[in-house]
């Protein structure tokens, strides 16, 4: 239901849109050919030639500032209206993809784009020399793509790909060529239906060949969420799946670049004048530059692991490996192949090194800044005005639901002669259908080459905008099903799960980190999908497990017979954890560290004042309790917060912190604090006990002044800054003296004031 509710929302949304393209009769009469970019580059060219011949140097200058403007208005726009997409298309459990690139065909320019505005008398984002985004702008969208399959190319488990599963490489192979051939002839026998020409060249036809690698695309992450929603990770058919899909992914990539050289070779020819000779050896040089650069990479991964090394920062090795990303895709490019399959091989290359999930973490920022980008730049190509022409929505209606079958065909068939039963072949199938990130990039390359016209570019964002939608809810149905996918019951996966809860998300990330670290150790296979949290898949040989991280809790799902060989690797990384604990605890002195914190000789440099976080009606004049656990719970009453429940959280947390080291400092003063999982706002209570207690405190002197701080687990509350900013306070002698003699809380609160800005 919520499917196709999105699905009516995106439509919806377009539909509203479109009387706003409606009266702007420029904007409609695009023609059928994509103007090609070295004629773009002759047209601006002369044009500056032109207006450097007529005007004075300083009006060029102005010029270009002005397109400079311009670029980042549209990027900032871009990037805003991307994350709002993305968050909305997330609420409805919907991939952002699909948001970021809705986002794009309604700010596009043959949406909202085009509205004349003040200062934008063409639009934000108009159409420039009959293209739908400037070169400036397709360009940087050029290097998200770059970096999208790179992430890819690390993510992809080529062990897996070459040594683990064959019934997944038999079915990925089948899956993808099954759909390149009947998308293909798909493309072949419907152009003269609908558009009234027919193509040269049969199957061959660039237009032909494009459409066909379009349907090879499978996008894993998203039969993976649904496959781990339904705690069905480790079923037969989730595995089989996600061995398929890593071949799938691997043939896709090779698929294109045979393709991009062969359209290459015959556009340079003069369209189908090329032999089928010369397409076999463009076809032998294409998957031997990629073959020859993939091996060599595997080769050389431990000596590029090395060299980003030697750079010692991980930012800095990170970011060298985005630059060989980006030396190898234009390799690829000068060698005729599309840039973005460089990327993916030395992406490829990376995943074989130690090195490779810590460079995906620290790009991931990178990668959330260009990707969206790229995904709203896709979008705001769509001419809409195309899309909805009724030979457009036919075509392409006709074209997803091949593209569905072939699928579903071409996977499920011989998982059939794979000991599957028709409902195991049809949940294969039916996984391997959502199409995602490369069949926009595909489609992208395919436009911006000139082969993919506004209207075969629109059939293809629909069939990648429909097969997204409608698989996840029959996907669901039927894997919920209580029907075995498989004949045979000897080999059945009594699948069980095992949960670990922390304290923390911090905690969480380190025990995740070490139990993969020891899984690799035995010689385990690991993948990494990113999806609303990140899973991990790991197999060897028969054993295939996943281990899925949440905020704070690690879920492992694997089979029952495997429980104690889990167990006992988990085990192992709990024990590293504490021993690397117990030597740290020996080298620093905790107790030592904290004397530290009262005794300074001069007042620190602060950004933060606790007086930011304290009123007076949380100052205390005399507290009543007279052990700690009374004292704290005064305290808490204090902070205007009547949820029982609240206050026991904040307790408890506050004791759990207490339990690690006593907040009672020397000199009088006890800080207890603590963190809680829950939205609230930092805060502060300051409570006086002039004949003190017990607070455990370092000198062993009783405690007379309590600052009890409270700060969320999560966000960006400054727990530490305020920590710091009552330490600065109270290590003055004459500040403790001052509170310890304050008879009313006026006083009290000049006294704060006072020693706050010294």
């Amino acid at each position: 239901m919520r499917n196709k509710t999105s699905l009516l929302l995106v439509l919806a949304l377009l539909l509203m849109s479109l009387p706003i393209f409606a009266s702007k009769t420029a904007i409609q009469e695009t023609t059928s050919d994509v103007i090609s970019f070295e004629n773009t580059e002759n047209t601006i060219k002369e044009s500056q030639d032109l207006t450097s011949a007529e005007k004075p140097t300083s009006e060029n200058e102005e010029s270009s500032a002005e397109k400079m403007a311009d670029l980042v208005i549209q990027l900032g726009i871009i990037i805003i209206a991307a994350k709002f997409g993305g968050i909305l298309f997330s609420k409805i459990k919907m991939p952002s993809v699909l948001g970021e690139l809705c986002t794009g065909i309604i700010i596009g320019p043959y949406l909202l784009g085009a509205l004349h505005l003040p200062g934008f008398p063409h639009g934000i984002f108009p159409i420039v020399n009959g293209a739908a985004v400037s070169s400036e702008l397709y360009a940087i969208s050029q290097i998200a793509s770059i970096i999208l399959l790179f992430l890819s190319g690390m993510e992809t488990d080529l062990s897996l790909f070459l040594r683990y599963s064959v019934v997944g490489s038999i079915i990925g192979l089948c899956g993808a060529l099954v759909s390149f051939f009947i998308g293909a002839y798909c493309t072949l026998l419907l152009t003269p239906i609908f558009f009234g020409f027919h193509l040269d060249g049969g199957i061959m036809n660039p237009l032909c060949l494009f459409m066909g690698v379009l349907t090879t695309a499978t996008s894993v992450g998203i039969t993976a969420r649904i496959f781990s929603d339904n705690h069905k990770m480790d079923s037969h058919e989730g595995v089989t799946i996600l061995a398929a899909a890593v071949i799938d992914d691997v043939l896709g990539i090779i698929f294109l670049a045979i393709v991009v050289g062969i359209v290459g070779a015959q556009q340079a020819g003069n369209g189908s004048s090329v032999n089928w000779g010369q397409i076999g050896l463009i076809g032998l040089k294409a998957f031997g530059v990629w073959l020859g650069a993939t091996v060599l990479g595997l080769f050389l991964a431990k000596y590029i692991s090395k060299f980003l090394k030697c750079f010692k920062s991980v930012t800095t090795f990170s970011i060298m490996a985005v630059a060989l990303a980006f030396l190898l895709s234009g390799f690829f490019e000068k060698q005729g192949l599309a840039m973005i399959i460089g990327a993916y091989v030395m992406g490829l290359t990376i995943s074989k090194t130690d090195l490779s999930f810590v460079i995906q973490d620290n790009l991931h920022t990178i990668y959330n800044f260009f990707v969206p980008v790229f995904f709203v730049v896709m979008g705001m190509m769509v001419d809409v005005s195309t899309l909805f022409q009724p030979k457009v929505l036919a075509f392409g209606g006709i074209f997803t639901v091949l593209a569905i079958i072939a699928k579903v065909v071409g996977c499920g068939f011989p998982a059939l002669f794979a000991n599957f039963n028709m409902m195991g072949a049809l949940r294969i199938g039916m996984g391997m259908v959502p199409r995602g990130e490369v069949a926009l990039i595909i489609a992208g390359i395919g436009m911006a080459s000139g082969v993919l016209a506004p209207d075969f570019f629109s059939i293809a964002i629909l069939m990648t905008l429909l097969t997204t939608l409608i698989p996840p809810p029959i996907i669901s149905l039927i894997i919920n099903l209580p029907i075995k996918g498989i004949r045979k019951e000897t080999k059945e996966i009594e699948a069980t799960t095992i949960e670990y809860n922390f304290a923390s998300k911090d905690v969480r990330e380190v025990v995740s980190e070490k139990i993969v670290e020891e899984f690799k150790s035995e010689g385990c296979f690991i993948s990494r999908v990113y999806l609303d949290n990140i899973v991990y898949r790991i197999t060897r040989n028969d054993i295939s497990i996943s281990l899925q991280c949440s905020e704070d809790k690690i879920v492992i799902s694997c089979d029952k017979a495997d429980v104690v060989y889990v167990k006992n690797i988990v085990f192992e990384a709990f024990l590293e954890i504490h021993n690397m604990f117990e030597h740290l605890k020996d080298l620093s002195k905790p107790e030592e560290m904290k004397k530290e914190l009262t005794k300074l000789e001069e007042p620190a440099r602060l950004d933060f004042n606790i007086l930011n976080i304290l009123r007076k009606e949380n100052i205390i004049l005399e507290l009543k309790g007279n052990t700690k656990e009374e004292i704290i719970k005064e305290l808490i009453a204090n902070l205007n917060i009547p949820e029982e429940e609240r206050q026991t959280e904040i307790f408890n947390a506050v004791m759990e912190r207490e339990a690690l080291s006593s907040t009672g400092m020397e000199d009088g003063i006890a800080i207890p604090h603590g963190k809680i999982n829950a939205d609230i706002n930092i805060s502060a209570v300051i409570g006086l006990k002039k004949d003190g207690i017990d607070f455990n405190s370092l000198d062993g002197q009783p405690s007379q002044i309590f600052v009890l701080l409270v700060s969320p687990a999560s966000g960006n509350a400054p727990h530490i800054q305020a920590l710091a900013s009552i330490s600065n306070i109270l290590s003055n002698p004459n500040a403790r003296k001052e509170l310890i003699a304050g008879v009313s809380v006026d006083q009290i609160w000049d006294s704060l004031v006072r020693f706050s800005k010294k």
